[in-house]
């Protein structure tokens, strides 16, 4: 049950980044679009990443215990975030060809070397069950600078990376990623196809 007390728009004010979530699992690659990830302790050097249940990749780290985040930079296209946001791994294949230069680190996952400006790799050494997500607690073992750019922000990708709605779409959007629903009414239960939010974060279009 949502909070009243709680307004979404103010949870947005925080900081996150952009990043490509990378796993493999038995021959499987994949990847999503994750906005945490944080430096939580210095030695061991120590991470956090929140992920959706409802994703592919999810699935993949909680089974293999590794992954590899890509830092996505502000020169980031739209179509990095459609092509691992906007679909599942369950039914397409993400990197049945090479994409933004993606090549494999010493963990046998995949990283991308385009729009990036650093990337890590990290073993699982715990999991907590946040509901919605899992948080995944994992220790660093490998980080690499690989250019100076500026790290895409959230705020960054909402004003300057994701398309602004057309003035004559009716219905609507969400807040996170723009998909917009079409119709008057937006079902309570309705969960956005692209990134798995629920109905209390679309607003209508005006």
């Amino acid at each position: 049950m949502s909070n009243p007390n709680i307004e979404k728009n103010a949870l947005f004010k925080l900081s996150y980044g952009m990043y490509v979530l990378t796993a493999e699992d038995e021959g499987k690659d994949n990847g999503c679009i994750i906005n945490t990830c944080i430096q939580v302790a210095e030695d061991p050097t120590t991470v956090v990443i929140a992920v959706n249940k409802g994703g592919f990749t999810h699935d993949m780290i909680a089974k293999t215990k590794k992954f590899n985040v890509s830092v996505l930079d502000e020169s980031t296209p739209m179509e990095v975030f459609e092509h691992f946001g906007f679909q599942s791994g369950k039914n397409v294949n993400k990197f049945e060809s090479p994409v933004y230069g993606a090549k494999k680190s010493e963990n046998g996952i995949y990283y991308l070397s385009e729009h990036i400006n650093a990337y890590l790799s990290g073993y699982v050494t715990e999991m907590i069950d946040l509901g919605t997500h899992t948080l995944f607690i994992a220790t660093v073992v490998k980080a690499q600078k690989l250019a100076d750019t500026a790290g895409a922000t959230y705020d960054f990708y909402s004003k300057n990376i994701k398309p602004a709605p057309s003035p004559k779409a009716k219905g609507w959007v969400c807040k996170i990623c723009g998909y917009v629903y079409e119709g008057e009414e937006l079902p309570a239960d309705f969960i956005c196809p692209w990134c798995k939010h629920p109905a209390s974060d679309f607003e209508k279009l005006v």
